[in-house]
């Protein structure tokens, strides 16, 4: 009996910790983060109060957010996984042609959602099903803005670039 009652007493404690941790103390879910980067065409074409507005209609907020040149380095490191890939050059050539704005979005479910909202990563896909991406984004490669793509990336994203600022950024 004392050994049953142990056991559910370790299946409570282990149930309540786990609500703790996805609630806060007025009973709403945690919020979650994700990155999100207005990409140089974005920026160049003025499309970033557009998406912005997009951003803040569809529940996020903007919790923290950086304009900043990046340079062929900070590039590489940052799209890494995708090194080998053929596309990778050109990538980093027009992710380093100009500014890009660099946002922490939180909301529940924040990073499915705003991957949801940004739809293909092929803006002329994205031009049928989901026009806010398409807006200024031009093909797979020159796609107008990136989302981390999992909980896990998004908090390695996020610390890249705001973990890790150093004085050339520009905090907004």
């Amino acid at each position: 009996m004392a050994s049953q009652f142990r056991i559910y007493l370790t299946i409570f404690i282990i149930f309540v910790s786990f609500h703790r941790s996805r609630f806060s103390c007025c009973g709403e879910r945690e919020k979650e983060k994700t990155l999100a980067i207005i990409k140089p065409d974005g920026l160049y074409g003025n499309y970033t109060d557009e998406i912005k507005n997009i951003i803040m209609d569809s529940g996020f907020g903007i919790k923290r957010e950086t304009k900043i040149q990046l340079d062929v380095d900070s590039v590489k490191a940052f799209y890494d996984e995708h090194s080998s890939k053929s596309f990778f050059h050109s990538l980093v050539k027009y992710m380093t042609s100009g500014p890009v704005l660099v946002m922490i979005l939180e909301k529940e479910n924040a990073v499915s959602d705003w991957r949801k909202l940004i739809g293909p990563t092929d803006a002329e896909k994205a031009k049928v099903t989901h026009p806010q991406r398409a807006m200024c984004g031009f093909s797979l490669e020159r796609n107008c803005v990136h989302g981390s793509d999992s909980v896990e990336s998004a908090s390695r994203e996020i610390s890249f670039f705001f973990d890790l600022q150093n004085a050339s950024h520009d905090e907004l």
